[in-house]
């Protein structure tokens, strides 16, 4: 994978560069301003919030990975602010500043789910420092979370993401009231084709595969995944019968276009069924998936079928 290397046997992780953009949330003025003045001087995105109930205003329109909040504000403080944020935004980091400590001690803070403790008077060095540790630590976490989700070979979404994503996916579209797809993909074929030119062809194979899946599917729309040796699946949310069917042989058409040498690709499509349980209906579509798939490898391969 692209994402890490070895160095002397150790898996060596490279941070991947995040944009970061941060809200000031505090009701006096002239530390907004202070703070606003700071961040764009380092250059980073922000807003500014004079309470809790704005901030939360913002954040439901906004996305911010940073906030940094006073504790003692009208209306809602920095501690209920900060517990909702964990709730309902659990990915975002929170900055907890104030002067009463009396009142909040660090340990509370941070058993609420701040990343950090700021005491007023501050300095801006200090500032900076803690940013650029939280920073780098949401860079790492990135950087993890897309190795635990990530077929190693062909960097696609893996098996386990897949579990996860259907569930998310089927409960989102019996919410909306939108069509979900599913296309399971087997390469015809395979076996043959490593038995004569040897496994490293076919890690190529499988890999563009891979990148055909990726050009020829929606981007930000539509879930590509490896599910294992050398099957492959689609999630197709958003879409109609005919564009479903549209977006799985132009799989096929441009992987055939291909230096793939005898091997073609046999699919199976399948919509997700009527109801409110998305874990009965989300296995459901998996199994008239592999129905159709098997269906298409038994009348011989290359080729399409779609579960009625």
């Amino acid at each position: 994978m692209d994402l890490a290397s070895y160095v002397n046997g150790v898996p060596f992780i490279k941070l991947e560069e995040e944009p970061q953009k941060i809200l000031i949330v505090d009701d006096d003025a002239s530390i907004r301003e202070l703070l606003a003045q700071f961040l764009d001087r380092k250059g980073f995105a922000h807003a500014d919030a004079e309470n809790g109930r704005k901030a939360l205003d913002l954040l439901e329109h906004h996305s911010f990975t940073i906030i940094i909040t006073d504790l003692i504000m009208p209306q809602i403080d920095g501690l209920e602010l900060l517990k909702i944020v964990k709730q309902s935004w659990p990915e975002t980091d929170v900055l907890v500043m104030t002067g009463f400590t009396k009142n909040f001690s660090y340990t509370d803070v941070i058993y609420a789910g701040a990343s950090d403790f700021i005491q007023k008077p501050f300095s801006l060095d200090e500032i900076e420092a803690k940013l650029k540790r939280v920073i780098r630590e949401r860079q790492l976490r990135h950087a993890l979370k897309r190795l635990s989700v990530r077929d190693g070979l062909t960097d696609l979404y893996n098996r386990r993401y897949f579990d996860q994503k259907l569930q998310e996916e089927a409960a989102r579209a019996i919410r909306q009231k939108y069509p979900l797809f599913l296309v399971m993909i087997d390469l015809d074929r395979f076996k043959e084709l490593n038995d004569e030119y040897g496994h490293q062809e076919g890690d190529r194979i499988l890999n563009v595969l891979a990148k055909v899946l990726k050009t020829s599917t929606r981007k930000n729309v539509d879930l590509a995944f490896r599910f294992g040796g050398d099957e492959f699946a689609v999630l197709i949310p958003y879409a109609s019968q005919n564009q479903a069917e549209a977006i799985a042989q132009r799989i096929r058409t441009n992987f055939l276009k291909k230096d793939v040498k005898s091997v073609t690709l046999s699919m199976g499509l399948a919509k997700l069924g009527q109801g409110d349980d998305a874990d009965a209906l989300s296995h459901q579509l998996v199994t008239h998936a592999d129905q159709a798939l098997y269906t298409a490898k038994k009348e011989g391969g290359d080729k399409l079928v779609v579960k009625e």
